[in-house]
């Protein structure tokens, strides 16, 4: 089992390749969905530190609703490429 420590560094860095992927990544549609994967990351960084109230507010606002929204945003419009 991983020891919280080790945690507490692997997240974090997962967090900043999951952010550098969102802002270099020219879909939009892979961008949301690494959002919510960086989001969920989040979440659990937030139950890591103690703080589950956080955590699962993240989780369902940060990661399901905002996603859902985006994807039905980028649904709506024409792609031009």
């Amino acid at each position: 089992m991983i020891e919280a420590g080790a945690l507490h560094i692997i997240v974090p860095l997962a967090l900043v390749a999951c952010a550098i992927f969102v802002a270099v990544c020219r879909d939009l549609l892979y961008s949301v969905v690494v959002l919510a994967v960086l989001s969920l990351l989040l979440a659990f960084e937030f139950y890591l530190l103690k703080a589950p109230d956080v955590a699962i507010a993240e989780a369902g606002i940060g990661a399901a609703v905002t996603a859902a929204i985006f994807i039905i945003t980028i649904r709506a419009t024409k792609r031009m490429e």
